[in-house]
């Protein structure tokens, strides 16, 4: 069987390990003619991680990484309204990471080559279509980069790993639209500066539409000093959705600072952290409405392309791995490429359907939302504001709908971190 996936990012990438370590042929299909260390911090989940220890990459991964040990919800007057270990810390056999997203995709794309070979990952060749085959190879379209010649390739199954600007989404679903926005804007940076808290700590602060998230990348430096990734969220639902060529663009300080200006608290002073930063850029909070189906024929969709999500709750590189593993799985035992896809799709499509959902609502953090409405001056004692337990059940509730409640906690959806 020959496998050819469209896009080279963490979902493609990752994809293509698992299928050659199942014996299967594989082919990415990297747009980018040079592909670089681009973004900011992302994490990855306890299930997400145990993915990539069983194709055994893990230990080559977490020099690059944090291990996060603990998430801390905390409102806008630094008050802790909830706190839980993660990762190691919380019991998972595996660690939570926080890394790099650029970093992490180099790091991806050697060890593809080094496994591989080479020519497994060709850049510069853009998949921008497919003729619809149910009964045979597909016959898909690309781009050269380079030289702008169009021509076709062929394989058993092709892959739609190509984000959420995905061209076989658009061909799959041509009344799809365009992404939809919260109305928020993110700014995003790094900033090296002392850990805060445990040192391994990620801490959300504030509400839906004035927020701000914070964790370590590195370990410290001789100085002290860790590389903070951070995030700042505001509502601007009053400005139109920025087209999208502006959608990594460079971001300014008095667009977003003043928001935050009494936000210094004891364990972390996060206008000194924003001021520390050499570069800022500027994303909208932007989504898809899930779909009635990935899947045309031989061709299938994975990662963004099928369900990007609102980066809440560290779960958009997390599901793009869970389905390379599922995909993988049913390539792999099913005795055609169509019933694969057909099981693949069953299980993944309302898996991740549901985590989209849980993310508009804000998942676990509404808890913050909760404390705000409730104590917006604050409060002496969080016990007061909050029923006993509830504060649990709903961080509870979103590890269960994510797919990484540990064994041993409430009984939860299939797919639970085992």
């Amino acid at each position: 069987m020959k496998v050819a996936i469209a896009g080279g990012g963490i979902g493609g990438l990752t994809t293509a390990l698992m299928l050659h370590g199942a014996g299967i042929d594989v082919t990415v299909y990297e747009a980018v003619p040079e592909p670089r260390p681009l973004g900011v911090g992302i994490n990855l989940l306890p299930h997400a991680a145990r993915e990539l220890r069983r194709i055994g990459i893990l230990e080559e991964l977490l020099p690059l990484a944090v291990a996060t040990e603990e998430l801390c919800y905390a409102n806008r007057h630094g008050q802790f309204v909830w706190r839980e270990p993660r990762g190691l810390a919380a019991g998972y056999g595996v660690p939570q990471l926080s890394t790099h997203r650029g970093k992490l995709q180099m790091a991806l794309l050697d060890i593809t080559r080094r496994r591989l070979g080479e020519g497994a990952v060709k850049t510069g060749r853009k998949v921008t279509g497919f003729v619809p085959n149910s009964h045979g190879p597909v016959t898909f379209h690309l781009e050269d980069g380079v030289n702008g010649r169009s021509y076709d390739e062929k394989a058993d199954v092709l892959v739609g790993a190509d984000g959420i600007h995905s061209a076989i989404r658009a061909q799959m679903h041509p009344g799809d639209g365009t992404p939809r926005w919260s109305g928020e804007l993110m700014w995003r940076a790094t900033t090296l500066a002392p850990p805060f808290l445990a040192g391994k700590s990620m801490a959300l602060i504030g509400t839906r539409g004035r927020k701000v998230v914070a964790y370590p990348l590195s370990a410290p430096d001789a100085q002290g000093n860790a590389l903070i990734n951070w995030i700042a969220v505001l509502d601007n639902t009053s400005q139109r959705l920025p087209g999208a060529e502006d959608w990594n663009r460079p971001g300014r300080l008095e667009d977003f600072l003043p928001e935050f200006a009494s936000w210094s608290f004891p364990w972390l002073d996060v206008v000194e952290l924003m001021r520390g930063a050499e570069d800022t850029y500027v994303y909208p909070m932007i989504d898809r409405d899930p779909l009635p189906t990935w899947t045309s024929g031989r061709t299938t969709l994975l990662g963004d392309a099928a369900h990007a999500m609102y980066p809440v709750g560290s779960n958009g590189a997390s599901q793009a791995i869970l389905d390379a593993r599922a995909l993988t799985r049913a390539l792999a035992e099913e005795n055609s490429p169509n019933a694969a896809l057909v099981r693949y799709e069953s299980g993944r499509l309302p898996a991740t359907a549901a985590v989209v959902a849980a993310n508009r609502n804000q998942g676990a953090a509404r808890i913050l939302d909760l404390a705000e409405e409730r104590a917006p001056g604050g409060f002496d004692d969080i016990s007061l504001v909050f029923e006993p337990g509830e504060r649990e059940a709903i961080a509870a509730d979103y590890q269960r709908v994510a797919g990484f409640t540990p064994v041993g906690a409430a009984a939860g959806t299939a797919g639970h971190l085992r």
